[in-house]
């Protein structure tokens, strides 16, 4: 792998600033974002009066605490733009989330915050070990979704040439990586894992492909999929961040120099980590919820916005903004079987440690009588016979007990039997009845 680490002289001055000027800027634009929303924003202004607190009540960081948190159910109860700080003439762009699980979220943007948006993509792609001139192939999905423009945005930007190609199509995909040679790709981690198998289902040496850096986001993914993606490619795979609510894709990313857990561009926006039963803010350190307050956001101000994902913050290292650890999974979906919380990663892990298994994988959840139960569905590697593999099924169950501390039902599958996915991949089938 290439030593593409940025030299001193690329760095934004942010980058590189004390902590106590970059304390400083943060206060006097909190100040600016909450008067913003308090003054534009009609949900807002009921939302502070009725916790009485106001603006003039911030004074210092650590005041932000007395404000009430923003949910994604206020954003479905405000559909579509009941949110809004500027006029409707104002906003330049709209995205908003499928509404698979209600109504959509709808988030907007005038001409600043896209051009506050293309600045972090560009300061993202930079860290990651992208630079200009060279060629991305962007696989995240384009429409309403946020990562496939967004990117595309900041590539741009930087002065990148983009390959729009979005998700599906997968052995297309492949050989248009073959014929353009892209040094980056941006992708979920999981369709990276979908890309390797066509690689290798062409005949195809994916080490000697032409790629030097990956950029992996939009869920959660595990040191051992990096690892998995990093050898098998001879590239660099790089942790990005973001959120619709907060921007998009840009909120936080990896430096590639040293890929010790995302730096969060805290001139735009401000997290905390809290107890995500009490609400308390944690010190950073403490894993907990992280929330985020946006600092410099005209169409959609966000104050206190619960993203439900897990993580800590601790000191910067490669820039002196504050890390986020990479998201261990979220508060909400969260698995609590018989008494015992288990995310998705923790059964990823266990199945990376078992030798002929490959990381494709589905949880299902069902309810038999009083009790929950869960089977994991898991492929052999490509070209594996399963009736042959079946003591590993066996021994993934009995990892799964010992380190996780869940009984759990392994059931094996093919090459190919599980449902790929051309975006988030659904690793959580809950089918019990709730009641």
């Amino acid at each position: 792998m290439e030593d593409l680490a940025p030299k001193p002289g690329d760095l934004e001055a942010i980058e590189t600033a004390s902590r106590d000027e970059i304390s400083a800027l943060q206060l006097e634009r909190m100040t600016w974002s909450l008067r913003h929303a308090y003054e534009n924003s009609p949900f807002y202004r009921r939302r502070f009066d009725a916790a009485g607190v106001h603006p003039d009540d911030c004074r210092s960081l650590e005041d932000l605490a007395k404000f009430p948190f923003t949910t994604k159910q206020d954003l479905r109860d405000s559909y579509p733009f009941g949110m809004f700080a500027v006029p409707r003439e104002r906003i330049n762009r709209l995205h908003a989330s499928s509404g698979t699980t209600g109504k959509p979220t709808v988030v907007g943007y005038t001409a600043k915050d896209l051009d506050v948006w293309g600045q972090v993509v560009v300061r993202s792609l930079r860290a990651a070990g992208a630079r200009p001139h060279m060629m991305l192939h962007n696989a995240y999905g384009y429409g309403l979704f946020t990562g496939g423009l967004g990117v595309h945005a900041g590539a741009e930007r930087m002065g990148m040439a983009v390959v729009p190609i979005s998700g599906g199509m997968t052995e297309r995909q492949v050989q248009l990586i073959e014929d353009f040679k892209p040094e980056v790709i941006t992708v979920t981690p999981s369709y990276m894992l979908a890309i390797l198998d066509q690689f290798r289902a062409m005949g195809l040496d994916p080490r000697l492909s032409s790629f030097q850096v990956g950029i992996f986001g939009a869920e959660p993914w595990t040191e051992e999929m990096r690892k998995e993606i990093e050898q098998a490619f001879d590239m660099h795979a790089v942790d990005i961040y973001g959120l619709s609510e907060i921007m998009g894709p840009g909120v936080a990313c990896e430096c590639v120099e040293t890929k010790d857990h995302l730096h969060v561009w805290e001139d735009h926006f401000y997290p905390e980590v809290i107890d995500p039963e009490t609400g308390k803010v944690l010190p950073d350190g403490e894993e907990g919820e992280l929330v985020f307050t946006s600092l410099t956001k005209e169409a959609l101000p966000m104050i206190r916005y619960r993203t439900r994902d897990l993580t800590r913050l601790m000191p910067g290292t490669a820039r002196s903004l504050r890390r986020m650890a990479k998201v261990t999974g979220r508060s909400d979906d969260m698995i609590i079987l018989r008494g015992v919380n288990v995310f998705p990663t923790q059964i990823e892990e266990q199945i990376f440690r078992v030798d002929g298994l490959s990381p494709h994988y589905q949880i299902h959840l069902e309810r038999e009588g009083r009790l929950d139960t869960m089977t994991v569905h898991v492929e052999v590697e490509a070209g594996a016979d399963v009736d042959g593999l079946a003591p590993l099924g066996k021994e993934l169950s009995q990892m799964i007990k010992r380190n996780i501390g869940v009984s759990a039902a392994v059931v094996l599958e093919p090459s190919g039997g599980i449902e790929r996915s051309m975006g988030k991949a659904k690793r959580v089938v809950d089918s019990r009845k709730r009641g």
